[in-house]
């Protein structure tokens, strides 16, 4: 489960893209999977045709407040594991990824 750090819907994909244009707003996650493409970037779905890795994304809004407990910030990767949420990726592992989204789903697939 992906969380990115970012609030879903229209306002708040506006949000982000303003606060991005104005260097206020930056998210690892939405950089891998869309940069400035709203119906997702080339990469990402690239990478994900080749790899066996399924990683449902989500808005922090559309987040539960148990998943958003178990991330030390956003964007954060979880996974759930005896009925409990865990982080397997923070915010600033995520962000090494920017630009290699098959590296990625490489490390998610070998966790």
């Amino acid at each position: 489960m992906g969380i990115y750090d970012a609030d879903g819907g229209l306002s708040g994909e506006l949000r982000y893209v303003a606060g991005k244009l104005l260097g206020r707003g930056k998210c690892a996650l939405c950089d891998i999977t869309h940069g400035w493409n709203p119906m997702g970037s080339k990469g990402w779905k690239q990478a994900c045709a080749v790899s066996d890795v399924e990683l449902e994304l989500l808005h922090r809004n559309e987040a539960t407040a148990e998943q958003l407990a178990a991330s030390s910030g956003l964007p954060a990767i979880l996974r759930q594991g005896d009925g409990q949420w865990s982080e397997v990726l923070t915010k600033d592992e995520i962000a090494q990824y920017v630009g290699a989204p098959e590296a990625l789903l490489e490390r998610l697939d070998a966790i």
